[in-house]
């Protein structure tokens, strides 16, 4: 089976150096992406396209799937390649390939030709359109309106009957951008900004600053590792946590009330430069939006940056809020921010929305900065590979690959990827609880029976059993068939 990778259209404008160096970087990533997924496929680089052949038909769907979230593909087309001679050749194909889908129906003919050859696209589709209407049972050929379009291209002397058009993700290669350090904390905001530099071609590492919860952590260490494994896996990136408790003790301790939103976020940027500068990257990225909240403000935003000599990149600047939640669903991280657990410690009463820079940096005398360059210090950073492999309390998880027939299955994948490829098992019960409600659905599980969790590569489920198993499930375990 083969796949058809149309680019997206502001790569074919580049210069040619740099489509040709866009190309390139594009069919790497298809064929890392592919091999991650376990997925054997070859992969071949054209001018205007890339092919995408694998031999195993099962794997259609799959491939399809994970082809629309790698970042310079516009378009997936799937396709079938066949011999032709004549213009009859081509009709007998796709009247082979098309008479059930057209039956009954108002259809039409497009062509599109690739190569010399002595006859127009146009041609083909007069001929083609003809014979099917004739013998096919359709309802008529509507050309403005059609309720079914045969798609067709021909390269060559080879013809492609088109059985699906996916959309692809846009954007640009990633890794033929330089690289950023994302702020995230797991809401919506910050998602959305780190998916949107992913998909502008840029190698996007994660920064979280703990602010007091272990639970959060776990929270946003969940939500960077899908969206690097659904929109970055082509690439390593780093996954840094900051312990910043005592930076906010510190504020609470000795910064007005109101000028604390400011402050707490110009300690972020002091600390997250450091962080980049250490990783050999030159731009920040954060969620915020103009008028957002009240840290927000253009005078607020232009005091915050002043602490920092470094970019600071921010894709949802103008975006309402709707808006964000809505792209938030489209790439499934809706469900991660909505139940994220959230910790806030530096709440101001009324904070300021014009701060001061005489004002901000008064304050700043009484903060006792041997505290932030502490918590820089013992800044964590993981591949984000290994981000949720506990290091701490770890409690040991069976690794079951038959279960038996009284063991209950918990499907703890994201909607979206359980869908793509259904679990299904005969002699077992199988539940869908998506890892990020696990925690709260707890109780809807039973004690006195194995229970397996399942998800694709069985990092997810060795979290979630650990834990499980330090809230008195001591059957907890993890399916790896």
């Amino acid at each position: 089976m083969k796949f058809v990778i149309k680019l997206f259209p502001e790569i074919t404008i580049k210069s040619k150096p740099v489509r040709k160096r866009f190309i390139v970087q594009l069919r790497r990533n298809i064929k890392d992406t592919l091999k991650y997924f376990d997925i054997d496929a070859y992969v071949q680089g054209q001018w205007d396209s890339i092919e995408v052949v694998i031999q195993d038909d099962s794997q259609e769907m799959a491939v399809r799937h994970h082809l629309t979230r790698i970042p310079g593909i516009a378009r997936i087309l799937t396709v079938k390649e066949h011999n032709f001679v004549t213009f009859d050749d081509i009709y007998n194909i796709a009247k082979d390939v098309y008479a059930d889908s057209i039956k009954g129906k108002t259809f039409c003919v497009r062509v599109k030709r690739t190569g010399q050859h002595d006859f127009k696209s146009t041609d083909v589709e007069q001929y083609v359109g003809g014979g099917l209407m004739q013998n096919c049972e359709a309802k008529s050929v509507d050309l403005k309106n059609p309720e079914y379009t045969v798609r067709m291209e021909i390269r060559k002397q080879r013809l492609h009957t088109i059985s699906a058009i996916d959309e692809g993700m846009g954007g640009f290669p990633l890794g033929c951008q330089d690289s950023v350090l994302s702020l995230v904390s797991g809401g919506f905001d910050s998602n959305v900004a780190s998916y949107l530099m992913s998909r502008r071609g840029m190698q996007t590492h994660f920064l979280f600053f703990n602010l007091g919860g272990s639970a959060h952590e776990i929270g946003v260490k969940q939500v960077a590792h899908y969206l690097w494994e659904n929109f970055a896996v082509s690439h390593g990136v780093k996954f840094v946590t900051v312990p910043f408790e005592d930076v906010v003790s510190e504020i609470l301790q000795n910064i007005d009330n109101s000028q604390m939103g400011v402050i707490l976020k110009r300690m972020m940027l002091r600390a997250a430069t450091k962080v980049a500068e250490q990783l050999d990257i030159e731009a920040l990225v954060t969620g915020e939006s103009i008028a957002q909240v009240s840290s927000q403000t253009l005078r607020n935003l232009t005091v915050i940056d002043s602490v920092t000599d470094m970019l600071v990149l921010r894709p949802l600047i103008t975006m309402d809020k709707p808006d964000i939640i809505d792209l938030s669903r489209k790439i499934g991280v809706y469900d991660f921010a909505a139940s994220m657990p959230e910790y806030c410690g530096v709440i101001s009463v009324k904070p300021t929305t014009r701060a001061k820079p005489e004002k901000i940096e008064a304050e700043e005398t009484r903060f006792d900065f041997t505290v932030l360059e502490k918590a820089i210090e013992s800044a964590s950073i993981q591949r984000i590979q290994n981000v949720l492999a506990s290091t701490e309390g770890v409690t040991e998880v069976e690794l079951v690959q038959v279960p038996s027939a009284s063991d209950l299955i918990v499907d703890i994948r994201h909607p979206q990827e359980e869908e793509s490829a259904p679990l299904h098992l005969t002699n077992n019960e199988i539940v869908k609880i998506p890892f990020y409600q696990l925690t709260s659905r707890m109780n809807e599980l039973p004690t006195d029976k194995n229970i397996l969790l399942y998800c694709a590569k069985g990092t997810m489920s060795q979290l979630h059993a650990e834990q499980l198993k330090q809230n008195g499930f001591e059957h907890a375990k993890v399916f790896k068939p």
